[in-house]
């Protein structure tokens, strides 16, 4: 799972396997280490649960997890929809964007960098 922050947004990229974890185990995260001590770890996560409605947020330190919708996450996986998005109120601090897509892959790139991402829906024009 590939996470891009720019600005107040937050862009998770998912591929086939780790959709495949999503939505069989209900939740899928990657740790990143920002020191050599097991404090300086940071989690973010992708999950979803059947009560919820919409995307929301959740910050616990050293955590952020995006809970989604188990509905639309089951219906998203399989369909040809790029992705999930939402904007979450921040109060005071304004609005945060959540977008979460699949990862397809790249035109451009070797088969390395694009393994376990999603068939690219462009190659087909490129083809032609």
């Amino acid at each position: 799972m590939k996470l891009r922050i720019k600005d107040n947004s937050l862009r998770f990229r998912v591929t086939q396997s780790e959709m495949v974890g999503l939505i069989e185990t209900g939740r899928i995260e990657k740790t990143v280490f920002l020191g050599p001590d097991e404090k300086s770890r940071w989690t973010y996560a992708l999950e979803h649960q059947p009560s919820s409605t919409c995307a929301t947020l959740r910050y616990e330190a050293p955590e952020l997890t995006v809970v989604l919708s188990t509905a639309d996450v089951r219906t998203w996986g399989p369909s040809d929809e790029v992705g999930i998005y939402a904007t979450v109120d921040l109060g005071a601090h304004g609005n945060l964007d959540i977008l979460v897509e699949k990862d397809y892959a790249c035109l451009d790139s070797s088969d390395a960098n694009n393994h376990d991402t999603f068939p690219n829906p462009a190659i087909c024009a490129v083809s032609q």
